[in-house]
């Protein structure tokens, strides 16, 4: 398949991101290297590896994750259109988590060694990579901070709220519902909960019918009520840049 010109990227005309000026559109042109199509189940990058790759995800959804000594794995949070990774490696070495496809997933691939031109020939789009680096370190927080003071109800509330608006802002809703590949146990590692806490509590969002989430799509039935419960205000996802 032909790769995406940055001209004619379909996720650049989302009102989520910041639009590019024509001298960044030919700049990110040239940084972009290809595109790469990997099936769901493949590694896309591993913890401990150099990477010589960064990507943006075009199209599909991933799940980033840590491999624990005991071989067992816990899921830091999941990668959606738009998002950028394999930052770490460059910055820090080496990967410090791994990215698994957990759908087909198409993926606009840059040199981890132009990185540097980036920042030396254009600053403006190097500070989105802070921004980007920010945003995720809040997610983070917010995740943690959902973990030590929202009961199980309200974590996954909350999880399912904030998913559905990225996926809204991006384009992927039909009606009231967006796709949602991940595994229960996905979302169990990624909110702190056991598995049969986890299965019980979608049981009881169904059964309040506030959400449903089955045969990897979620649909939400009273997003107001889901966001009460979660404890959040509802607002659209804040603008970002995309790399």
């Amino acid at each position: 398949m032909a790769g995406i010109r940055c001209s004619a990227c379909p996720l650049r005309v989302k009102d989520i991101f910041v639009p590019f000026t024509d001298d960044e559109i030919a700049f990110m042109q040239s940084f972009k290297k290809g595109e790469l199509e990997v099936e769901a189940g493949t590694t896309v990058l591993m913890e401990g590896s150099s990477s010589p790759q960064l990507y943006t995800v075009l199209s599909g959804m991933g799940t980033r994750y840590k491999t624990l000594e005991n071989g067992r794995r816990q899921v830091i949070n999941f990668l959606f259109p738009g998002d950028f990774s394999g930052l770490q490696a460059s910055l820090m070495g080496e990967m410090k988590h791994s990215v698994e496809a957990s759908t087909h997933m198409r993926l606009c691939v840059f040199k981890r060694e132009d990185i540097w031109t980036l920042f030396r020939a254009h600053p403006e789009r190097a500070y989105d990579l802070t921004w980007i680096s920010a945003v995720e370190e809040y997610f983070l927080g917010e995740t943690l901070a959902s973990i030590g003071q929202r009961d199980a109800a309200q974590r996954i509330a909350w999880a399912f709220v904030r998913m559905f608006e990225r996926l809204r802002a991006v384009g992927m809703t039909q009606e009231n519902t967006v796709p949602l590949p991940f595994r229960q146990r996905d979302l169990a590692d990624a909110l702190g909960l056991s598995l049969v806490h986890t299965n019980k509590t979608l049981q009881k969002l169904r059964c309040l019918d506030l959400a449903h989430w089955m045969d990897g799509k979620l649909t939400i039935r009273n997003l107001p009520a889901l966001a009460d419960l979660a404890m959040i205000d509802l607002e659209k996802p804040a603008r970002r840049p995309i790399m």
